[in-house]
């Protein structure tokens, strides 16, 4: 049986240099194949929260519960909740010496062990899945920056994480390379992937979230379904930020 919530944060608070207090006890619960988006001022701590789940970003207090296995400083650990997650960032990291097979290929043969031939089989699928598999043996230099995210997703999903992270992945690209991405987002959600998204992308959020968060100042101002939150925001903070982006 599924536990019901693959995402426990409870209380969660983190400083930067003893003084900047960036998360101020953050709760939030993610159940199984649900999509949260994030959304909120530069600087409020959505990037440094999503972060938390996979120990990009320590935090000081309160507790992180991924797939029922809480989050602690030992490595075996932190490796083993990696394991299940996968993430997407604004850029895209990818290794411009090899190619986008290569790319996609390299966690699965060098961290789950899998023969070359079984993690190029996984691969092309996924570069299929994405929609561009005729890109397999280009490097990422010779790929649109949409392209290049596209394949920075499939990455990810390579090693077959029960969660997925995106932390702002449009932000970088050109606007006509917006929607590519956030099609393959789409595509993702409704395959039943559990995710999380850090975005301003207000029209994804409608259509894909199951829920919408607006965080400030470290602190989660509100939660609801996109309706709720996008036609009837019941914070004066939310209605102040919708404000300024719709």
């Amino acid at each position: 049986m599924k536990p019901e919530f693959l995402i426990i944060a409870e209380n969660v608070e983190k400083w930067y240099d003893n003084n900047f207090h960036v998360l101020r006890g953050v709760n939030l619960e993610v159940k199984t194949q649900e999509v949260v988006v994030i959304m909120g001022p530069s600087g409020s701590g959505k990037s440094t929260f999503i972060r938390t789940f996979n120990a990009l970003e320590p935090y000081q207090k309160g507790r992180i519960i991924i797939d029922g296995i809480t989050l602690s400083h030992d490595l075996k650990n932190i490796e083993a909740i990696r394991k299940e997650i996968g993430m997407v960032f604004q850029q895209f990291n990818l290794f411009p010496h090899l190619t986008v097979l290569d790319n996609v290929t390299l966690a699965p043969i060098w961290v789950r062990h899998w023969t070359k031939k079984q993690a190029q089989e996984i691969a092309l699928e996924l570069l299929e899945k994405v929609g561009i598999i005729e890109q397999a043996y280009k490097y990422p230099g010779q790929l649109s920056g949409g392209q290049q995210q596209r394949v920075a997703i499939a990455r990810a999903l390579a090693m077959q994480p029960k969660i997925m992270l995106f932390d702002e992945p449009t932000s970088s690209l050109d606007p006509e390379m917006v929607r590519e991405v956030l099609d393959t987002m789409r595509s993702l959600a409704t395959s039943g992937m559990t995710m999380v998204c850090v975005t301003h992308e207000v029209g994804f959020a409608r259509e894909v979230a199951d829920r919408v968060v607006l965080m400030d100042e470290g602190k989660i101002v509100e939660i609801a379904t996109p309706v709720e939150f996008f036609s009837n925001p019941q914070e004066e903070r939310s209605q102040k930020f919708l404000s300024q982006i719709l």
